[in-house]
Parts: structure tokens; C-alpha cells; sequence
């Protein structure tokens, strides 16, 4: 008897003091109103009742319980995530699994601090953000900017709205250390794509919607949604059509006053901004070959689109994909482009 005394009061011990038990997470639909005001949304877009406004909180929960800490951001991701979810960090295909070990070992080398929001437009079951993060690493502090899309679903009352996948950031330099992190069969479906992208041939139509499909598209019914999507199109078919060509475009889809920022966070007039796109075409030869998403919200979109890039002194080619956001206004009753952003 003493035995199994001693035997319960060291599971209960074990069970009152395992990570699991002891980490302190946030999960409820209710306090949306408070954390907007935590994790303020900059540009904001309307936000529908129902699975929209459930998503909306969602992303604001997991700010919260990811500046609590890795244990706290575990633990939400097991409400958040199903074992089928899949996130694409960095161009990386990764399981559930393999995406909480990849961030383990990161967040063991730094911390990232979360912040505002700078846009989240959410669209139907979709959802795209661009935010504050902060890599501290001992007491140097590295402000940055991050965007994500992410596709959600209703599971019903008990499960909830959770990710089916997601897109955290571009293929950029932590790409090769991300596939590290890949199963066979992440790795297997992976590289299908890739050469499904290296290969893709642009259709030869005049019907830029069928020319430039999406592969998860919302709905675009009222006639701003329309008249940016055209836009975009167009844009997107121009440069395609080779540099004088997209120039030309330029004047027609932006305003003269738009500014252009890209990664590395350099504002550029649109002077500023033909001259780079000049300069660029002269080392990579880059095909825009389709879209993942295109969201539309209000005059805001936010695109997440795939391009290949042959370099023009040694014939590699190689893939890419490209995020931005977009701010639309009228300018003499003229719908043009005010503002992009783009990783």
C-alpha cells in the first residue's frame, strides 16, 4: 500500500510539473476587442462576422502565446494546427512536427518578439498578414518585417478554426537550413513542385485570368475587387512582355507619388524604382509564372505569386516566390496603385 501511495504522488508530482501542465496559453474567440489593442493593425480592413472574425482572433491569439514563449507557442500550435497542417517556412515544406523542431532550434539561438500589425487583410477562409518581429540575441536587438499567408478551416464547434496551411515568408537565405528539417515525404511533394514551377510554360492567350491562374482564389465580386484584380493582371503580364513594356505600366498602374519598399526595407520613389527594375533585367532574366493567393479587401491586396529567374552570365535557373501588399486609391476618379511592399 505504501508503494502504490508513493507510486500515485510521484505521477501526481510528474503531471503537476510537466511543461505541458505548466505553460499558461491563451485560447478564446472572446477577447478579439482586447488584443487588437495589444497587437494594433496599422492599415486596417473590414473583417466579416463568422470564420473571418474567428481567423481574425486566431492570429492575434497566437501573437500573444508566441511572445509567451516556445512552450506557450507549442502548446497553442496543438489547438491551432492539426497533424495534417502543413507551413511553409522560408520556401520549406514542413509537417506540424518538423515545423515545432525547426522553431525550437531557432528560437534557441534568439528570441523574436512579435509587434503590430502593419496589414491583415482575410478573405473568405484565407489570410494575409505583415508585422513587426524583433530577433534579440544577447542585448542586440534586430528589428524586422514579416508576411504570411495562411489558409484556415471551420473544423465545426469542438475543434474550431485551425490552419490547414501556411506560407511564412519567401525562399530566402534560411531556405537550405529549413530543408534540413524535411521528412521524405515533405521532400518528395517539395520537389514535384519545384520542377513543376521550372518547367511551366506561360499559356499563349489573350485571357490574362486564365493566362495568370490562382491557384486559391477568394471571391472578387464587387467591382473594386474586379477593377484591382484587373490591375494586377495586367501589371503582372507586362513584365512578362519584357522591361519597356512593364516601365510603360508603371505610369499607368501607379501613382506618380507611390512608394515602393522591398525586403531590405529601402523605401524607393517610382524613379527610384524603374531605375532598380532596369538594373535588375540586365543580370536574371525572371519569368512571373503564376499566383498562389490574391486577396482582395477594401483597396487593399495582398499577393503571394511564383517566378523562375535564369542568370543571364551562367544560364542557372532557379525558382521563387514573390509576397506583396498593395494600397489602391482614386486618383482623378482613376483607381491606381499608392503604396507597395514586398519580401
Amino acid at each position: 500500500m505504501k508503494f502504490i501511495k508513493a507510486l500515485l504522488l510521484s505521477l501526481f508530482i510528474i503531471k503537476a510539473f510537466s511543461n505541458e501542465d505548466e505553460v499558461d496559453i491563451l485560447n478564446s474567440y472572446n477577447n478579439t476587442d482586447e488584443l487588437i489593442k495589444k497587437f494594433p493593425v496599422i492599415y486596417p480592413t473590414t473583417v466579416k462576422p463568422g470564420l473571418e472574425r474567428n481567423i481574425q482572433n486566431r492570429l492575434l491569439t497566437g501573437f500573444e502565446n508566441w511572445n509567451r514563449g516556445y512552450d506557450a507557442w507549442k502548446a497553442w500550435g496543438n489547438i491551432l494546427y492539426t497533424q495534417d497542417s502543413i507551413y511553409n517556412v522560408q520556401g520549406a515544406r514542413l509537417s506540424l512536427s518538423q515545423y515545432q523542431a525547426a522553431m525550437d532550434v531557432s528560437l534557441k539561438k534568439s528570441k523574436i518578439v512579435l509587434g503590430a500589425f502593419y496589414s491583415m487583410v482575410i478573405c473568405d477562409d484565407f489570410a494575409a498578414i505583415r508585422y513587426d518581429d524583433t530577433k534579440i540575441i544577447g542585448d542586440k536587438e534586430m528589428p524586422g518585417t514579416v508576411m504570411e499567408f495562411v489558409k484556415f478551416k471551420d473544423y465545426g464547434e469542438e475543434l474550431g478554426t485551425r490552419v490547414v496551411e501556411g506560407w511564412g515568408g519567401t525562399k530566402g537565405s534560411g531556405y537550405s537550413n529549413m530543408i534540413l528539417f524535411q521528412g521524405p515525404e515533405e521532400k518528395k511533394i517539395q520537389d514535384k513542385e519545384i520542377e513543376y514551377m521550372l518547367n511551366y510554360e506561360i499559356p499563349d492567350i489573350d485571357d490574362l485570368h486564365k493566362k495568370y491562374p490562382i491557384t486559391y482564389p477568394t471571391n472578387y465580386q464587387d467591382k473594386t475587387a474586379k477593377d484591382i484584380l484587373n490591375i494586377i493582371l495586367k501589371g503582372f503580364d507586362s513584365w512578362n512582355q519584357g522591361i519597356d513594356a512593364y516601365i510603360k505600366w508603371t505610369y499607368e498602374g501607379y501613382d506618380s507619388e507611390a512608394e515602393s519598399t522591398h525586403g531590405d526595407n529601402a523605401k524607393r520613389t517610382m524613379n527610384e524604382y524603374r531605375l532598380a527594375m532596369r538594373s535588375l533585367v540586365h543580370k536574371e532574366k525572371i519569368k512571373k509564372l503564376y499566383f498562389d493567393n490574391i486577396l482582395i479587401r477594401d483597396n487593399w491586396a495582398a499577393l503571394h505569386y511564383r517566378y523562375t529567374s535564369e542568370d543571364l552570365s551562367t544560364g542557372t535557373k532557379t525558382w521563387g516566390d514573390i509576397m506583396q501588399f498593395l494600397k489602391f486609391e482614386k486618383k482623378d476618379n482613376v483607381l491606381k496603385i499608392v503604396a507597395s511592399w514586398s519580401h
